[in-house]
């Protein structure tokens, strides 16, 4: 009985990363230009922005929050940076400024939450909302050319063959795996999505937790911002629409729960890179973008779906 539940606890642990390599086999049998090297690193390409923006939501969900409002972030912040990247400035300034904003959306998203005890649903839709706006405001509505080459290196350049965005996500998923796996920090986050009550009575100051994860949720759709403008090389105000259910997408997929206190790191990569996977390959085989969008959606209901019945399955 024991071993069973023990296979049954690895086929649910590690069924995501089955899938993907099963999907990468059949999506190579299918079309074999899915794994030629141009096309790889083109995945690595369109994981990455992606990816960081998932690490951030990742800290939110786990922590019991939610943000929608990380997509309208990217924009309000590449539209900065693009203003400050033409040539004028250091290249830092426009990386920092870009970054303080998400900060500043994401510190507010978490007070109106952990302070204000609104819905998370209903104060990041209200700043999600907010957020395009300003970028709107900001840009004049329109979109902000002319950055400078020094700034269109910062993506488009390569390391030993590998896309410089895919070394900036590596550098984010080591930080963030260290942070929710091995300090005090982290094993807080847990504790307030895992049970809220139960951590403010042990001790731990959730407000200051709840507001710190939505903190670092702006701060990378920040660095997102900023990332994101170098790779097209322009600001957009109406850029990353639908990116924070591409986040969201790859966290439930890679199996953090969304009532909170559940996620591992490696598995927000792993259902990063299937989405990805995804997206490339029925790109690759002439697949509308509508048709994207439909198993985008059934994916996170799917993703639910499987998570609801697990904690039932472990309940029972």
């Amino acid at each position: 009985m024991k071993e069973r539940k023990h296979i049954n606890t690895l086929i649910s642990e590690y069924f995501i990363f089955v899938i993907f390599i099963a999907l990468v086999i059949i999506l190579t049998c299918l079309k074999p230009s899915f794994i030629t090297p141009g096309n790889l690193v083109n995945i690595l390409k369109q994981a990455s922005i992606n990816g960081i923006l998932a690490f951030g939501m990742m800290f939110v969900i786990v922590a019991g929050g939610f943000d929608m409002s990380v997509g309208s972030t990217v924009a309000f912040a590449g539209i900065l940076a693009a203003m400050l990247g033409q040539g004028n400035y250091p290249l830092i300034v426009p990386l920092v400024v870009s970054m303080l904003a998400g900060l500043a959306v994401g510190i507010a998203n978490g007070v109106g939450v952990a302070v204000g005890n609104l819905p998370p649903f209903i104060m990041t839709l209200g700043t999600m909302t907010a957020v395009r706006g300003l970028a709107l405001v900001v840009s004049g509505g329109k979109p902000v050319i002319g950055i400078s080459a020094q700034y269109k290196a910062v993506a488009a350049s390569t390391f030993c063959g590998i896309p410089m965005l895919a070394l900036y996500l590596a550098v984010i998923i080591v930080i963030c795996s260290f942070v929710l796996a091995k300090t005090v920090y982290g094993r807080r986050v847990y504790a307030c999505g895992g049970n809220l009550l139960a951590a403010k009575v042990s001790g731990i100051n959730t407000t200051l937790i709840r507001i710190s994860t939505f903190a670092i949720a702006g701060l990378l759709a920040g660095l997102s911002g900023f990332l994101m403008t170098s790779r097209v090389t322009i600001g957009q105000p109406t850029a990353a629409e639908s990116y924070e259910m591409d986040a969201i997408t790859a966290c439930v997929v890679g199996g953090v729960s969304m009532s909170g206190g559940v996620g591992k790191p490696w598995g927000v990569v792993v259902g990063c890179l299937l989405i990805t996977v995804i997206a490339n390959g029925l790109d690759i085989m002439g697949v509308s973008s509508h048709w994207q969008k439909i198993v985008k959606g059934a994916i996170i209901v799917l993703a639910v779906l499987i998570d609801i019945k697990g904690k039932n399955n472990k309940k029972n």
